[in-house]
């Protein structure tokens, strides 16, 4: 069995490397139309050129796995603003897809809490429909949108889950197929369990990227470790490794939030379980310190008898 590492959006080590830096809707319409463009090209330049200083750190790192920021490009959604951001940097999509595809990286998107299908209101699914399609255009415009996912949640329950789950099922049918194709579903830590949340994978024939934290927060009827095979058949028409993501809390009473840091304790229920499956996994390591966080932990994975670290960011446990 062999995991793989990966971390979220920020290289925490590397200097002024954000690659979500921003400009709100109000500072736009205050610098004019002229200005307040060629202020989105600036950021969107930058924000493009630190996703490469973090692409190329991770290869340096031999780190294969990685989930690059949904704010990229500031104001993509807005209604008043509507831009084109992929003409002005065709190439520099491009060269970011190149590098992906050479050095066989695995990348994804994460949209917000507020991409969701289970509202009542028609608006939000419309608003929804236009994050995922944002998405996949930065995915066609590196030319890897066949091989890399845009993850979200299932949504919330309004008071009443089953008309909800109803409601995604209805309101998903708004979502090109195309961008459906690359979509993944993610167990909450709140609403949708690991079980509920499994069903709608499977009824929908999504890929499921288990979250162990929420898990662990929001337990469903049964175990993850009779989940596992049939959350990883969700998997098998992508010809793409399960991902799994992985954190810890920040303390007992702050159960939800995520720590700096991932407890080797913690999920070392999950490794057992994986230990005895014997199938391939990716990791996204959801640490409030990033790469840091991501290179302890595989450290300290490590160090388990029987583990043997084959790369800067995979080990293999046999």
């Amino acid at each position: 069995m062999k995991i793989r590492f990966g971390f979220v959006s920020i290289a925490t080590r590397l200097w002024e490397a954000s690659p979500a830096k921003t400009v709100t809707f109000k500072r736009y319409c205050q610098l004019g139309k002229e200005n307040g463009m060629q202020k989105l090209l600036e950021i969107t330049k930058q924000n493009i050129a630190n996703t490469k200083r973090v692409l190329y750190y991770n290869t340096a790192h031999q780190i294969e796995l990685y989930r690059m920021s949904s704010s990229i490009v500031p104001l993509a959604t807005h209604p008043d603003v509507n831009w084109d951001f992929v003409t002005p940097f065709k190439d520099e999509w491009k060269e970011l897809g190149d590098w992906v595809k050479t050095n066989h990286l695995r990348i994804s998107f994460h949209p917000n809490q507020f991409t969701l299908f289970t509202s009542p209101k028609p608006q939000i699914t419309l608003n929804a429909v236009k994050d995922m399609e944002f998405h996949f255009k930065m995915l066609e415009a590196m030319g890897v949108q066949k091989q890399a996912v845009i993850n979200i949640h299932v949504g919330g329950a309004y008071g009443d889950k089953e008309s909800a789950t109803f409601r995604f099922h209805e309101n998903l049918r708004s979502l090109p197929q195309i961008v459906k194709q690359q979509m993944t579903l993610e167990n909450d830590d709140k609403t949708y369990t690991t079980d509920e949340t499994l069903a709608i994978c499977q009824k929908e024939r999504i890929p499921m990227v288990f979250d162990y934290h929420h898990h662990m927060v929001n337990i469903g009827v049964k175990a993850f470790q009779d989940l596992l095979p049939a959350m990883f058949s969700t998997w098998e028409h992508t010809q793409l490794v399960p991902k799994i993501h992985i954190s810890s809390p920040k303390s007992e009473k702050e159960f939800r939030s995520h720590s700096d840091f991932v407890n080797l304790d913690f999920i070392m229920p999950l490794l057992q379980a994986l230990k005895e499956y014997q199938h391939d996994v990716d990791f996204m390591i959801e640490a409030k310190m990033k790469d840091q966080a991501m290179l302890q932990l595989i450290n300290d994975v490590a160090k388990i008898r029987g583990v043997k670290r084959i790369s800067g960011g995979t080990v293999e446990w046999k």
